[in-house]
């Protein structure tokens, strides 16, 4: 359920009150007793996450991020390898 901000239009008296959103938008002010309560327009409530799980380093194993590493190397060095052929495979064309 979210909470919204209310301000009273004669007494100004704000306050914020936690009610559904199917709820009525309330009109007494509960300092004054006037009907002329309105409610605010906010900025919108942040999405909290809770528990474990939203970061990188929260669900990954040992084993899997030594396994992600041997693999990043593996095509790094799979990479320099064939950059190195092709380089020399030019430099034979040139010379013929």
């Amino acid at each position: 359920m979210p909470t919204y901000d209310y301000v009273c239009d004669v007494c100004n008296h704000e306050f914020e009150l936690f009610h559904s959103i199917k709820d009525a938008p309330k009109r007494k002010c509960p300092e004054c007793g006037r009907l002329k309560l309105r409610r605010l327009i906010g900025p919108g409530a942040a999405i909290v996450f809770k528990g474990s799980g939203f970061y990188k380093t929260d669900y990954r194993s040992e084993s899997y991020k030594k396994g992600a590493a041997a693999e990043k190397k593996r095509k790094s060095d799979t990479a320099a390898k064939s950059d190195g052929k092709s380089k020399d495979k030019g430099k034979k064309k040139a010379e013929k």
